[in-house]
């Protein structure tokens, strides 16, 4: 009767140990599972976003702002004093050379001028009766000198009366569209008031100041970009018109003109900001990788590359960074595939899974494919 307890406890401890070793081994299954949650030494399988190391061209690049202007504007003022009797244009409208854009009240020097034409017909008829009588000797020459100088007084007296009636209809003096008018029907000017800005928008362009460390990379008909403050989201093509001789001697900047492509030309203004982006020491057929790539500190750049299902560190050498690619000068060849997202947490030789989307952090700290959140 006592023998009987001992056997049965006997069983007991066996079936346990049993059950024990079963469940250790399915843990271990686990872990050795790709993607497993088992404890030290199981692989994880994470998603990580790649790209393909490239050839291309990379550039360092300076934003300079500037507005945009006409090439050239040309302030009309008057040239006589009185009344405008007449404006026939507007801010806007598009003129021509020789078109009319005002008159002044002409009527004083009309008058001027009919006095001034009747004496010159007599200075010319004494004229005309001096020649003849100096040609008989009946006159001296001291009398014919006189009769011809108060004839030219005459006429030069006449011509300028006509050219000061003449500045009484005020003329475009080229072609372009009005930007200013300053005067209405009605207004008193004195001489040399400004009446009205005539513009040449055929070409617009934007007077920059480019520092004297880098207007020397930059030529004459150079294409750049730039963008307008009015349509932030569309970028356009210009060209570098001129560059200026000198520097300021204080600031030591240069002025660059660029001129407007014809697409900035047909939506911008005279008056908007705008930014052009000069590419500087530009370099062709190099290395590029998205910036994303790049891991480590500044002193010791390094990149994951895939290869066979893992990720393996490599320490690179980089060199310009432009628009959001750097050039790599040692490390990595074209062709190679290198992680831009998802390589935070990785460590060398992981195992890992490339994805086409932006690589999310899950609640439980693992990284998974998905939208909604911030691309890392």
């Amino acid at each position: 009767m006592c023998g009987r307890p001992g056997a049965a406890l006997l069983g007991v401890v066996l079936v346990a140990a049993t059950a024990a070793c079963g469940g250790s081994g399915e843990a271990s299954e686990q872990a050795r599972r790709p993607g497993g949650r088992g404890g030290p030494g199981g692989d994880r399988i994470t998603p990580v976003t790649t790209t393909v190391v490239e050839l291309g061209t990379i550039a360092r690049s300076i934003t300079v702002s500037g507005v945009v202007e006409p090439l050239r504007s040309v302030g009309i003022n008057s040239q006589l004093s009185g009344s405008i009797l007449e404006v026939r244009v507007e801010e806007g409208d598009e003129v021509r050379t020789g078109a009319i854009l005002a008159r002044l009240d002409d009527r004083e020097l009309r008058a001027q001028l009919a006095s001034a034409e009747a004496a010159h017909e007599v200075a010319e008829a004494a004229f005309r009766r001096a020649e003849q009588l100096f040609e008989r000797q009946v006159i001296t020459r001291a009398e014919y000198e006189r009769d011809r100088a108060a004839y030219a007084a005459a006429a030069a007296q006449l011509e300028q009366l006509r050219t000061r009636i003449d500045y009484a209809t005020v003329r475009a003096p080229t072609s372009g569209i009005v930007t200013e008018k300053r005067v209405e029907t009605g207004d008193i000017v004195p001489a040399q008031t400004r009446l009205f800005t005539i513009a040449e928008i055929d070409t617009l362009v934007a007077r920059v100041q480019v520092s004297e460390l880098d207007v020397v990379e930059l030529r004459t008909g150079d294409v750049v970009h730039l963008t307008l403050d009015a349509y932030p989201d569309r970028g356009f093509a210009g060209r570098i018109r001129r560059i200026f001789p000198t520097a300021d001697p204080t600031s030591r900047l240069v002025p660059v003109e660029v001129a407007l492509g014809s697409e900035a030309r047909e939506i911008a203004r005279p008056g908007f900001l705008t930014r052009v982006r000069f590419a500087l020491n530009a370099r062709q057929n190099v290395r590029l990788v998205p910036a994303s790539a790049i891991v480590g500190d500044a002193g010791a750049p390094a990149v994951f590359v895939v290869r066979d299902g893992r990720a393996f560190r490599r320490t690179v050498e980089t060199g310009l960074t432009s628009e959001g690619n750097v050039e790599i000068v040692a490390g990595l060849e074209p062709g190679e595939t290198v992680i831009i997202a998802g390589h935070n947490m990785l460590r060398d030789g992981a195992q890992v899974r490339e994805v086409q989307r932006p690589i999310l952090q899950s609640e439980e700290g693992a990284l998974t494919a998905g939208n909604g959140g911030a691309e890392l």
